[in-house]
């Protein structure tokens, strides 16, 4: 009897080298219709130029009247913000966040950014999927997709959770990295919904509720973050004295 695998192969009538190429293409074409777009298009370069420059600026008053500024559009707007930034890493996806709490209010900003993290996860997962490895590294340096590989062998499906739960983890780079391994898009898809949920709520709820705070609380949590990378530098320092 066929196993299960070979009756869905066969049935699908799809070879893996032809999954590849399709998956490719989808991509490729994705990259050459923007393309095309924003070469032939000055009004819509002018668009994609702007909002990268407010969001790189880390103006979350700004962002916001930009995002509103799109009227009925504006939810399409703050998507697409959300995408580019995990196109054009390292700009700040959590910036967009806070822009849509005080944009949208408390629930639907957070709502919104919900949807739209899981999206850019979705984008740079099956860009990665369709390119490979060595694309990947271009994009995001080979020391961060080391730096994954390693945390994916270590914690697997609960590395995706964890990323996304803890600040100053590159939002990007995991999800790249999870789309060259053997992890199935379900999964992932759940995983980074699960760790961005609570995430995205606490800076929806800041955006709307102290906007004022935004930069107080984005330095505090720099100066944390630091101080785990330096206590895990020392203590990294200190094992290698210690070894023979």
């Amino acid at each position: 009897m066929a196993s299960r695998a070979g009756v869905t192969e066969g049935h699908a009538g799809i070879s893996p080298r032809a999954i590849r190429l399709l998956r490719f293409g989808s991509v490729a074409g994705a990259g050459a219709v923007f393309g095309v777009l924003y070469w032939l298009s000055e009004a819509f370069r002018g668009e994609v130029r702007e909002g990268a420059g407010i969001l790189a600026s880390g103006d979350v008053g700004a962002l916001g009247e930009y995002i509103l500024s799109y009227g009925a559009w504006a939810p399409v707007a703050s998507t697409f913000l959300m995408v580019l930034q995990s196109l054009a890493a390292p700009l700040p996806s959590f910036v967009v966040t806070f822009a849509n709490g005080l944009a949208f209010g408390t629930f639907w900003g957070w709502a919104l950014s919900l949807f739209g993290h899981t999206l850019a996860a979705a984008v740079c997962f099956w860009i990665a999927r369709a390119l490979g490895r060595v694309p990947v590294e271009v994009i995001v340096g080979r020391s961060g997709l080391e730096s994954a590989d390693r945390w994916f062998a270590r914690w697997g499906l609960y590395a995706v959770v964890v990323a996304r739960l803890v600040p100053g983890i590159s939002f990007d780079v995991i999800s790249y990295a999870a789309g060259i391994t053997q992890m199935r898009f379900r999964r992932f898809l759940g995983a980074t919904a699960l760790g961005v949920f609570p995430q995205t709520f606490v800076y929806s709820y800041l955006g709307h509720r102290a906007p004022e705070h935004v930069r107080l609380f984005l330095l505090s949590s720099a100066v944390i973050i630091a101080g785990v990378l330096v206590a895990a530098l020392i203590r990294r320092r200190r094992r290698g004295r210690i070894a023979p």
